[in-house]
């Protein structure tokens, strides 16, 4: 099997689409169903269902497709070793993440890593926790910093984590905040702007106000964490993130936290990578810059 024809197939499983995995390969549509013919024949088994434009696995290619992918790991692995270990890294990181991490803490990383590292090429996608897992199963991307319960998944590796505090935050100015202590069901009455439906820490405090036979109904959903925060600057209600997110806020005074009567939520930050995928020096290097900057 070349390596060349498993890179197509795993492409073309992906993407659901031999004509959308030869563009992104570079390939012509024809050359491609050349590749995939060729294994096919070379292993005796039909690796693709074509039923009018879709395109599925069929049950051979399901158990070529984890083989395919350990495969092409254990050659990048082998590549990498045999090459000159004292080099400087120049290869590509693929960083998956959330809106709140990318508008937040992220940025700082990603600039201590490019100071070190300049010639590694850094990629940022930004996503939903649910897609971020699915991209790091199809090894789309190398690695993903989220907030979220903590994750335990014996396909996955954590390779950080930190406990973070989850609060109802309003701007100073707001006439709620005055209050010394609250209820739960007092904060739901106010107007509420949250992350869009599903997010990592909005999905745990619905859950939590499920468990004690309450919900949420916002004013305002939104992906965009910069734009919540400029909503609370502007007083139009109250929002519930993680506190580390709005520290620098929380020092100017422009922010304040709600102290909620038995109301608590902890998340977590956390680095994740599939268990099968090669840790390459550039992964390694991230990993211990964030581990640096939050000493346990």
């Amino acid at each position: 099997m070349e390596l060349r024809s498993l890179k197509s197939f795993l492409e073309i499983a992906r993407q659901k689409s031999f004509c959308r995995a030869a563009e992104k390969l570079g390939y012509t549509q024809a050359a491609l169903t050349i590749q995939i013919k060729q294994l096919e024949s070379e292993l005796n088994v039909k690796l693709f269902d074509r039923l009018g434009k879709k395109t599925s696995l069929t049950h051979s290619g399901q158990i070529l497709f984890a083989y395919a992918q350990k495969i092409l790991n254990d050659a990048e692995e082998a590549q990498l070793v045999l090459s000159s270990q004292e080099s400087e890294p120049c290869g590509n990181l693929i960083i998956g993440t959330i809106d709140s991490i990318c508008s937040t803490v992220l940025p700082h990383f990603v600039q201590e890593f490019h100071m070190i590292f300049p010639k590694v090429n850094i990629n940022i996608l930004v996503d939903t926790p649910k897609t971020l897992f699915q991209k790091l199963k199809n090894n789309e991307i190398d690695l993903i910093y989220y907030l979220d319960e903590l994750h335990y998944d014996t396909n996955l590796v954590t390779a950080f984590s930190k406990r973070e505090e989850a609060v109802f935050v309003a701007s100073s100015l707001n006439d709620f905040v005055r209050k010394k202590a609250c209820t739960i069901e007092q904060v739901l009455e106010q107007p509420m702007i949250l992350t869009e439906k599903g997010a990592s820490y909005r999905f745990l405090l619905e859950q939590k106000l499920a468990s004690i036979g309450k919900k949420v109904h916002p004013i305002i959903e939104t992906g965009n964490t910069d734009f919540i925060l400029n909503m609370l600057r502007r007083n139009l209600g109250i929002s519930f993130l993680p506190k580390f997110m709005i520290e620098e806020q929380l020092e100017n005074e422009k922010l304040t936290t709600l102290a909620v009567e038995d109301f608590a939520l902890p998340v977590w930050q956390q680095i994740i990578y599939h268990k099968d995928k090669f840790l390459a020096r550039e992964m390694r290097a991230f990993i211990q810059i964030v581990k640096n900057h939050f000493p346990q």
